[in-house]
């Protein structure tokens, strides 16, 4: 018998077509690893409630959207388990459990919860889900029984946050869960066509959908360095988000000739922009091609969830059947 894979776990919240900050920010990693590792992808649409619960009428279509674009970048159904959280219920049995056990102090220092009671203004944010997340968030990753979940450097304190509450669990219970540690991955800066970090709700992203002709317009008007008002005045690649992305997409060569032309004022903007429109548009080519097949098949993606579901299902009730166990509660 082969030695046994360790199992990987992460999700993302629905919001309909996906850009080119989500490829190479979580997919492309996601993808590698469904050769090492036993998977499990999940459309977090349970999460998306704790912000959009007061208009939830796009969250189910844009969970079709969203897992068809993973499927058109090349996640696997044969190798990973693709998933909805709201369709396996044994993850808010779980997460009320884990409630009981968590102390409200962890919660309030979650950064994520601080940082968005301060940013977000246009929605109340002080909900019982919105403080509690935590406590869905290691559900999600703990019934699984997870060993590793896959985030930037950012996101360990919420994988630290879990680790803590399966702790917990394991020492009034036994132990049940394997703590779980984050897989550290390189994530590249992916800068909007506004120099902010791209992001679908700031209307600065390049998505997976767009049109050549679309990409061309959207990079061709890209914000670059602000010292170059001119095409004679020199500029400074580090503080260009134009340069960012030629770091994602571009040869040293061409990352070379970039920064020399532009520190010189040897090329112009828009030069400096043309290998940088048809690297992304060689790269989104295939992609779209597998979308557009996606499409023609209205079925396929609900078949890939239904089978996805029925797999996270199957492991979602042993672990139930443990917990319940543990806790003198079968």
């Amino acid at each position: 018998m082969g030695k046994q894979k360790k199992i990987v776990l992460s999700g993302m919240r629905p919001s309909g077509r996906l850009h080119i900050g989500h490829l190479h920010g979580a997919l492309t990693n996601w993808i590698s690893m469904q050769e090492d590792y036993d998977c499990y992808f999940f459309s977090a649409d349970w999460h998306a409630l704790t912000t959009e619960y007061a208009d939830t009428g796009s969250i189910r279509p844009d969970t079709a959207e969203m897992i068809a674009d993973w499927l058109a970048v090349g996640l696997d159904p044969d190798k990973s388990v693709i998933f909805v959280q709201s369709h396996i219920k044994e993850h808010a049995e779980l997460c009320l459990l884990l409630s009981m056990i968590t102390p409200v102090p962890w919660l309030e220092r979650n950064p994520t919860y601080k940082e968005q009671r301060k940013q977000i203004r246009d929605r109340d944010l002080s909900t019982h889900g919105f403080l509690g997340y935590p406590c869905l968030q290691a559900a999600d990753i703990i019934i699984y029984r997870a060993h590793y979940v896959p985030v930037g450097s950012d996101q360990v304190p919420h994988v630290e946050l879990t680790r803590e509450i399966a702790r917990r669990f394991n020492h009034f219970y036994g132990e049940v869960f394997p703590v779980p540690e984050p897989l550290l991955t390189k994530v590249p800066k992916i800068p909007g066509t506004d120099g902010r970090k791209m992001s679908k709700s700031y209307g600065n992203a390049i998505t997976l959908a767009d049109a050549p002709e679309e990409i061309k317009q959207k990079l061709s008007t890209m914000i670059t360095d602000p010292a170059r008002k001119r095409r004679t005045d020199p500029g400074d690649p580090d503080k260009c988000p134009v340069y960012d992305l030629h770091r994602v997409y571009s040869a040293p060569e061409t990352l070379k000739w970039a920064a020399e032309g532009c520190c010189t004022a040897g090329i112009g903007c828009l030069e400096c922009k043309a290998p940088l429109i048809e690297a992304v548009n060689g790269e989104l080519e295939p992609i779209r091609e597998r979308r557009a097949r996606i499409s023609a098949d209205p079925g396929y993606v609900s078949q890939v969830i239904a089978a996805g579901d029925a797999r996270a299902k199957k492991e979602a009730e042993q672990t139930m059947r443990a917990v319940r166990e543990a806790m003198k509660l079968d």
